[in-house]
C-alpha cells in the first residue's frame, strides 16, 4: 500500500521561516531510516502558499486565484510518499517522526489508490494507458538524473 503523508503548514512555514539546522538534521536521520527500511518513495517541502495559485473549476470556466491562502491549518507544507504494509505501519513510522514545526503540528496520512481500487471502470485499456504513462515518467526522471 502507498500512503501520502501530508505535513500541515503553520504560520511560520507560511511566512517562509526555514527549519533550524537541528531540525534539518533530525529529519535527515528520520528520512534515512525510512529509505533504509524501503518505506520512503518520495518526499519534499513546499514553498509558502504566497508563491502558489489555485485554479477554481466551475463548468467550463477556470478562475486562477493567487496565494497566499487564508486558512493556514488547511495548507500543506510538505509531503512524503511511503510504501507500507498497512495504515498501522504508516502510523507507527509517523510516531517516530520529529515534530516538523516549532510548535504544535499535525500530519495527515492518506492511502493512495491502487489500480485494483477502481473496479471495472478502470478498463484494461485505461490500465495500459496508465502503465505507459508511468513508464514514460520513470524514463523522463532517469534522463533528468543522468
Amino acid at each position: 500500500m502507498r500512503f501520502m503523508v501530508l505535513i500541515k503548514a503553520d504560520a511560520n512555514s507560511e511566512a517562509g521561516v526555514m527549519p533550524s539546522e537541528q531540525l534539518m538534521a533530525e529529519m535527515g536521520r528520520f528520512n534515512e531510516e525510512l529509505v533504509q527500511a524501503g518505506v520512503m518513495l518520495n518526499g519534499d517541502g513546499l514553498h509558502p502558499s504566497s508563491k502558489g495559485v489555485r485554479v477554481r473549476f466551475s463548468g467550463q470556466a477556470r478562475q486562477v486565484i493567487d496565494g497566499p491562502f487564508a486558512e493556514t491549518k488547511e495548507l500543506i507544507a510538505g509531503f512524503w510518499i511511503w510504501k507500507c504494509a498497512s495504515l498501522q505501519e504508516a502510523i507507527d513510522w509517523l510516531k517516530r517522526c520529529p515534530n516538523p514545526m516549532l510548535g504544535e503540528s499535525e500530519i495527515e496520512i492518506r492511502q493512495i489508490f491502487d489500480a485494483e481500487d477502481f473496479g471495472a471502470e478502470f478498463t484494461p485499456e485505461l490500465r495500459a494507458q496508465e502503465e505507459r504513462l508511468r513508464i514514460q515518467i520513470e524514463e523522463q526522471q532517469r534522463q533528468q538524473d543522468a
